[in-house]
């Protein structure tokens, strides 16, 4: 009974039990046979046991098997599957395939069942309590711009699915706020305002600007860039006035990046590198004790088995790095935080800085060697945004396009195909402008997130905004015709839920059912591999076989 409720509604995991019972009963005390169990393509049924050949490889030839080939372990496999009230029927097909076909009435019934339970309670069973989702992470004073576009939407994505699936998800902004950039901000804030500390984002106006203004300073005016270096020190040892000049910055790109988050409905909570400083000096030394810190030409590095480059972790100057950080906020998460999983979302060109420093926490035994064994490290890498030209996605002055304006636009598009779709006769302004940032910036997530992660994908907002195909603006339709069914019925849905009764007569009633009824197995593969585009593709088709059951079954 525990077994059953632990995967209330994963029907790959309940057709996989059965077969498992068959599998050894065809072949007593074979170790090691894992069902291996599929939804099917084909028409011959609706899922799939594609053991017979693997097994037939396994055991042909050894005395006293009377097979004689993939068929026959086939026709065993389907002879021995116990009796059960979810399967209509089984054939064997080519090689030893057996198909299976659903029960029609135990469909129906287990429809009712997620619909009367609510369907949290088909959420996947996954092995770990709590995780980390590391994401977005955009850098203090300078704009969030497309490129952080994908960490931050790929990121919020995974963290929900994970919470949909009964983990607790720490979703952290690992900001970078601490660094040799802030002296010369800091100096440049000081010479611009001498009352520093009376000066709001106003005075200041765009923080891009600003930076770019010191950057320039500390580019060509020596004794300005001395002032800065020694302003980093004196931050870095915490002086009070060099401190507070510090969180002003920090709290005025907060706001900014706070209202892009707003915006897409995204929440997390900031942890950034400064957080992390006071731990690395323990952490060094520890790793340092275990013999894995070496001096190499000034600098102490952890050296890598099969990578020719050393992971260094202090500099040759004293100083810390990406790394130095990296090592200690895992730690910490580890240690501290006690997370199972911790993930990591940014662009695939950093894959390699994180396979050497989960190396360099295998080394130090902190995660394990077996990458299947928690606790563990996941790199969520993902690719470019590129413009229609095929390459990086910027401007026409050939800057990074701003996050703040990509969404402006995406909202002024598609409130002006509403108004040319006559809604606005139809909808109050305060609707027209709700619908339009709903169908905006859904666009623009959806169009990320529907493509494997890491593969480039061409950023166009005529695509990502068309009501037809594999777009979000196709399943706000699909989705707007149900509430719409709902709201004509006139009826007490809570009420219906308890007299009505499911019936899956017709084809395209079975096909939507069917597939209704593979949520849960489709929510598990996509966490399990970190893969918002598999929940995508299963909207997508969810929203097609309700479009053809709306069209060929008449309400």
């Amino acid at each position: 009974m525990a077994a059953e409720q632990e995967n209330a509604g994963n029907l790959k995991r309940k057709l996989a039990k059965l077969f498992q019972l068959s599998l050894e009963a065809t072949v007593p005390g074979e170790p090691d046979i894992e069902p291996l169990v599929a939804a099917c393509t084909a028409k011959f049924g609706d899922y799939q046991c594609n053991n017979a050949m693997g097994l037939w490889s396994k055991i042909k030839g050894r005395p006293g098997i009377e097979f004689r080939g993939p068929p026959a372990v086939g026709q065993a496999i389907m002879k021995n599957l116990p009796q059960s009230e979810m399967i209509e029927s089984c054939s064997v097909a080519g090689p030893g395939f057996v198909n299976v076909v659903l029960s029609k009435n135990w469909m129906a019934q287990n429809i009712q069942k997620m619909l009367v339970d609510g369907i949290e309670t088909w959420a996947p069973k996954l092995s770990i309590k709590r995780a980390v989702v590391d994401f977005s992470s955009p850098n203090i004073a300078k704009e969030m711009h497309v490129g952080h576009l994908r960490s931050t939407i790929i990121g919020d994505t995974l963290a929900s699915m994970l919470e949909f699936s009964n983990v607790e998800v720490l979703r952290r902004n690992h900001v970078g706020d601490w660094g040799t950039q802030f002296g010369m901000l800091i100096e440049f804030l000081f010479e611009k305002f001498p009352n520093f500390e009376d000066v709001n984002e106003t005075a200041i106006g765009d923080l891009q600007a600003f930076y770019k203004e010191s950057k320039q300073r500390f580019d060509v005016d020596a004794e300005f860039k001395d002032r800065a270096q020694k302003a980093v020190v004196r931050l870095q040892s915490g002086e009070q006035l060099y401190r507070k000049a510090w969180a002003q910055i920090c709290e005025i790109s907060r706001r900014e990046f706070d209202q892009v988050y707003q915006r897409l409905g995204v929440h997390l909570e900031e942890k950034g590198e400064s957080f992390y400083n006071p731990y690395i000096p323990g952490v060094i030394e520890a790793l340092t004790n275990q013999g894995l810190v070496e001096e190499s030409k000034g600098a102490r590095v952890i050296f890598i088995e099969g990578i020719n480059i050393p992971l260094i972790v202090v500099k040759s100057d004293g100083g810390y790095n990406y790394a130095s950080t990296d090592m200690t906020a895992l730690w910490y998460r580890l240690t501290e935080e006690k997370a199972e999983w911790i993930i990591y979302v940014t662009d695939v060109g950093q894959q390699q800085h994180f396979d050497m420093f989960f190396k360099a926490a295998k080394r130090a035994g902190w995660l394990p060697a077996d990458d299947r064994q928690y606790p563990k490290a996941s790199h969520v890498g993902f690719g470019l945004v590129l413009g229609e030209d095929g390459k990086r996605f910027r401007t026409r002055s050939t800057e990074v396009v701003r996050l703040a304006d990509l969404l402006d636009e995406a909202k002024t598009r598609s409130k002006a195909a509403l108004i040319e779709r006559g809604k606005a006769a139809e909808w109050t302004e305060e609707e027209l402008e709700q619908t339009a940032e709903a169908v905006g910036y859904g666009a623009v997530k959806y169009a990320d997130l529907k493509n494997n992660r890491l593969t480039n994908y061409t950023f166009d907002f005529d695509q990502m905004l068309n009501d037809k195909g594999n777009t979000a603006v196709y399943l706000l339709y699909a989705h707007a015709r149900i509430c719409s069914i709902i709201r004509k019925s006139g009826k007490d849905m809570g009420e219906l839920k308890k007299t009505g009764k499911i019936v899956l007569d017709h084809a395209d009633e079975r096909a939507l059912g069917l597939h209704l009824l593979q949520f849960a197995e489709v929510v598990e593969e996509a966490c399990t591999n970190l893969l918002p585009n598999v929940l995508c593709e299963y909207l997508y088709n969810l929203s097609e076989n309700y479009t053809r059951f709306y069209s060929n079954c008449q309400v």
